[in-house]
């Protein structure tokens, strides 16, 4: 059976209301003339719809009012410019978007992005606020093409050197080619693709440009010429010009007929990042490169290209990843996410003639005129009939071999001074100089927001910092959803240091900004890691916590994440054992009179106790539910309410995937284990065992009523027949072999009784449940039929059993923030998206989360269990500071401890306490405690008393191996120090089953 792929959650926090746009830059653009709207994919994943307001069916230059004069009285409202305005948009991609494209008559806008995903988006369908998967690569996916705007199919070219042909009526895949196969090449990346008729052509980074026949995938040809990568290509409409662009600063126009290169254009300086055309045979079209200048070249009426004009129409910030056309009008894409809209340039108009000296010094006296001449109006400049000429300074040279023409200067006197030849002849073979665009400023730029760029997770883990596109840094809680502070424009290493605090806390999520927002990325295999301390927080409510309990990060967001999924599985849990009671009892009359419900089997608690049904709220039940108490211990310490939650061998049907450790689990402290092993089954949470005691006394260690004491098997409690010391009594130091991290943590299952599962078996094995989130469901169904079976009278308890508010405090996230569930796939080398929505629809969407969120999802949810996992400790050495206490060292020597990495430093001055003086059988209520006359020290700083070891370690210690710690008196109790003299004797010590080392 094939293991399942690793699923994982994500959240998006939402950003403060703004109008729609884009955070990031716009790599793509598309125009749907016919409905003026023009669509816009970013790079924070967002494809957008704007209203152009714009008639663009009409593209031509002498449409305009031939009588029409500047000296014309306006219009009393003035000349109305046309306002581009947002129309919707759609969160299709979790990463760039990196291409569009029009198909099926402009009604399906299909996107590629660097999520591996390939989607369809029908802003005029039923569905028209989400994008539908019809493809995925294996890496990201470059470019799009389409043989025409009322095609039924896509093609997408991307890095994982594969071309596929997706049907956009549901058929999937048509097509796969896999480009540079049958060269035997390891390249092939596609980076550029275009489709016109029986001919598609990609190019990429081997310079190489392939051609195929779309229907079979066979290659026909490939053309060799370009010397960098290949950035975009157009196909004429007969197929048999084929025009590409290239970042070697070229522009190659290729014969399919010949084989060969036609014409080389070096109008360009720069990379040539994208072409576009709408005329039929290629003869006009417009190119823009890597430093932002847009080019129009014209060719019409020409025999040679090297006769045709070039002009620079306009000049960005930023290099234009794509231009594209419609009407008498231009739109740019760069890497702001603001899209500008320029003029289009008639090519029509005359050359204006080069400025001579003699002009150029008549420009310098009128400019050195006292009189301030007034602001020319580019538009009523260039709109005159006299002044409707192209500057000299726009004209590009469109190859290197091609003399700039100005053959269209009527100025006779001009044009044959400077050439010496007529003026229809004249041409200027000396460069032009500096380039400047036609239009120095766009008509109108469509605004868009500001998104994040960067971050840094600060060392709570609870908390992040981030910088924006406009400079502002920002600070977020990841736990309630929102930002809680700005700093205002400022450098990000700047701030850091001023929010920071002194913790180290366990890698619990990933955080990203690479869309524009804040993504917490939270993964099975260790979501649940890290944990913080219930005093430590800053609560609108009061709950009363138990002393040093710890709340885990991850179980904490994902409980309120999914809180209305949660209300929504309770009504339909209700709304079952109705029914299921309801059959029960209707169908009771058909049964023989005394007949038995079923075979009487033992009910097998997730503790491995038989339940005394009289007693419900016993507290040994690891399985708490709204009428349930809470065992009085603290998950994952072995100190009094902070020890750890011994998981008992035998859990039933509970079983859990044991997950592998995580890197910081391996570390060395966890493998110098020392020579001295100690067969005994269990010792101190640090590594010294107390003193024995009677075995009598022992069980007051596991006596319920008693709230400081430990859940213990009966295994455990059978095979340790020695005690503790008072202080093991009352805090039980011992850590197990495994150590659990919550009250309801399951381990998995050892089956010592053979003769129970062997009785259930065929029952059970015809019960098989999803690998889902429906499985969990599923699971609590089967035990209500059991239950049914063994005792149809009964009552039917809810086996749904959410985490209360006393474990996981009530948060309120933002309705609108994104919830994401991702699956890996190794097949495809990425992540694809089963599921997108908002915490507010999580519960409306109740049926598809149940088939695409992992069980263990409803493990959590549904019955507060998180998968098992080893605990991470840090091993340390306890020594009296210059001897003026007595030594907790074992007989030998040893004071080498271990304990769990979220210990605090008071429950190891607790320890110490209790090893050098005799604890009193009737404590003093008023005594001191005894962080408060003893101080730990380590590199000669003094410990708070609430610092964790891994705090201390990464902190204060800061080197390898064990942490060396001291303990003193701080003069509050004077009688101390006269104890040295006689002090107690130890028993070697053993940590986690394993004797100490000698230090």
């Amino acid at each position: 059976m094939a293991r399942k792929a690793r699923q994982r959650i994500s959240y998006v926090l939402p950003l403060a209301n703004s109008p729609g746009g884009h955070r990031l830059g716009v790599n793509g653009l598309a125009v749907d003339s016919d409905r003026s709207i023009l669509y816009s994919g970013g790079r924070d994943g967002v494809i957008c719809a704007w209203d152009l307001d714009l008639d663009l069916k009409n593209g031509d230059f002498n449409s305009q009012n031939p009588f029409a004069s500047p000296d014309d009285p306006k219009p009393a409202g003035g000349i109305k410019k046309a306002a581009s305005s947002f129309r919707s948009q759609v969160q299709a991609h979790t990463h760039w978007v990196n291409d569009i494209i029009l198909a099926q008559s402009n009604t399906a806008l299909v996107s590629a992005s660097s999520d591996i995903t390939v989607k369809v988006w029908r802003p005029y369908g039923e569905d028209g606020q989400s994008a539908t998967t019809i493809g995925l690569h294996s890496d990201y996916v470059k470019c799009l093409a389409t043989p025409g705007p009322h095609s039924d199919w896509v093609a997408s070219g991307g890095l994982d050197h594969k071309i596929r042909l997706w049907d956009l009526n549901g058929g999937g895949e048509k097509l796969q080619i896999a480009v540079g196969e049958d060269e035997n090449s390891a390249k092939g990346s596609v980076y550029a693709l275009s489709v016109r008729g029986s001919i598609m052509a990609s190019g990429g980074p081997e310079s190489i440009v392939r051609l195929w026949d779309p229907k079979t995938g066979k290659r026909i040809t490939k053309f060799v010429g370009h010397t960098d990568n290949v950035r975009d290509i157009l196909i004429n409409q007969d197929g048999d010009t084929i025009m590409t662009a290239s970042s070697d600063q070229t522009i190659k126009v290729w014969s399919v007929a010949a084989g060969r290169c036609m014409h080389t254009l070096t109008m360009h300086n720069d990379s040539v990042w994208s072409l576009y055309s709408d005329h039929p045979q290629l003869s006009v079209f417009y190119s823009s490169d890597r430093s932002g200048m847009v080019a129009k070249t014209d060719v019409r009426g020409n025999s040679d290209m090297d006769e045709g004009l070039s002009v620079a129409v306009a000049q960005e910030h930023e290099g234009v990843d794509k231009v594209v056309v419609a009407g008498n009008y231009l739109w740019t894409a760069t890497s702001s996410s603001s899209i500008n809209r320029w003029k289009d340039v008639d090519t029509s108009f005359e050359i204006q003639a080069p400025e001579s000296p003699r002009q150029n010094r008549v420009a310098s006296l009128v400019s050195m005129s006292k009189m301030p001449s007034p602001p020319p109006d580019e538009e009523a400049k260039k709109g005159t009939e006299q002044n409707k000429k192209i500057p000299f300074a726009s004209v590009l040279r469109i190859s290197n071999t091609a003399p700039i023409t100005i053959s269209k200067i009527r100025d006779s006197e001009a044009g044959a001074a400077f050439s010496g030849r007529k003026p229809s002849e004249a041409i200027i073979e000396t460069d032009p100089g500096i380039i400047q665009p036609y239009y120095s400023l766009p008509e109108e730029t469509i605004e868009g927001q500001n998104g994040l760029i960067k971050h840094v997770m600060l060392n709570d883990r609870k908390r992040v910092l981030t910088l924006d596109t406009a400079g502002e840094v920002m600070l977020w809680d990841l736990l309630k959803g929102v930002p809680v502070q700005s700093f205002g424009k400022r450098h990000l290493e700047d701030v850091t240091p001023e929010v920071n605090t002194m913790e180290s806390v366990a890698n619990w999520c990933g955080v990203d900004t690479r869309t524009g927002r804040l993504a917490v990325i939270l993964e099975e295999n260790y979501c649940f890691d890290a944990e913080l301390y219930a005093d430590e927080l800053t609560l609108d409510e009061t709950i009363p916590f138990r002393e040093d309990q710890r709340i885990n990060l991850g179980k904490w967001v994902l409980r309120y994440l999914f809180g209305s999924l949660i209300d929504e599985e309770i009504k339909r849990d209700e709304a079952y054992r109705a029914s299921v009671l309801a059959t029960a009892h209707g169908s009771s009359g058909f049964r023989r009179e005394n007949a038995p419900h079923s075979l009487q089997l033992p009910i097998q608690r997730a503790n491995g106790w038989q339940q005394d049904h009289d007693n419900d709220a016993s507290v040994i039940t690891p399985k708490p539910t709204n009428g349930f108490h809470y065992p009085a211990i603290t998950p994952g310490l072995a100190i009094g309410v902070a020890t750890p939650a011994i998981v008992p061998p035998n859990h039933g049907t509970n079983v859990q995937n044991h997950l592998p450790s995580t890197a910081e689990e391996g570390s060395h402290l966890e493998t110098t284990k020392s020579h001295l092993s100690n067969p005994r089954s269990s010792g101190d949470y640090f590594s010294s065992a107390p003193p024995p005691i009677a075995a009598g006394k022992s069980s007051e260690t596991t006596n319920p009523a008693e709230p400081e004491a430990l859940p213990q098997s009966p295994t455990e409690h059978d095979k340790d027949g020695k005690g503790g010391s008072l202080f093991g009594k009352k805090f039980r130091m011992n850590f197990p072999k495994k150590l659990g991290r919550s009250s309801v943590e399951v381990k998995p299952i050892v089956v010592d009784d053979k003769s129970e599962e062997s009785d259930k078996s065929s029952e059970r094995e015809d019960k098989i449940v999803e690998d889902n989130f429906y499985g969990i469901v599923q699971k609590i169904r089967n035990d209500y039929d059991e239950q049914l079976l063994t005792n149809p009278s009964s009552p039917l308890p809810t086996g749904i059993n959410p985490s209360l508010p006393n474990e996981t405090p009530v948060l309120k996230p933002p309705p609108f923030t994104t919830v994401i569930i991702q699956e890996d796939r190794p097949d495809s080398g990425g992540v694809a998206d089963l599921y997108r929505g908002t915490v507010n629809s999580v519960g409306k969407d109740a049926d598809v989360i149940e088939k695409t969120a992992p069980m263990w999802l409803g493990d959590l949810l549904l019955r507060n269990q998180i998968p098992y996992k080893d605990t991470v400790k840090v091993s340390f050495i306890l020594q009296p500071f210059q001897d003026l206490l007595p030594s907790i060292a074992s007989t030998d020597g040893n004071s080498r401890l271990n304990a769990n990495r979220m210990l605090r430093a008071k429950k190891i001055l607790a320890y110490v306490a209790e090893r050098i003086e005799p604890q009193p059988e009737h404590p003093d209520p008023n005594a001191l405690k005894p962080e408060e006359y003893l101080d730990l020290y380590c590199h000669d700083q003094l410990v708070p008393h609430t610092m964790t070891l891994a705090t201390l370690r990464a902190h204060v210690w800061k080197t390898g191996g064990d942490v060396i710690l001291y303990y003193k008196s701080n003069g509050r109790r004077p009688d101390l120090e006269s104890k040295l003299a006689n002090p107690p004797a130890a028993e070697p010590v053993v940590s986690n089953g394993v004797s100490s080392e000698q230090s």
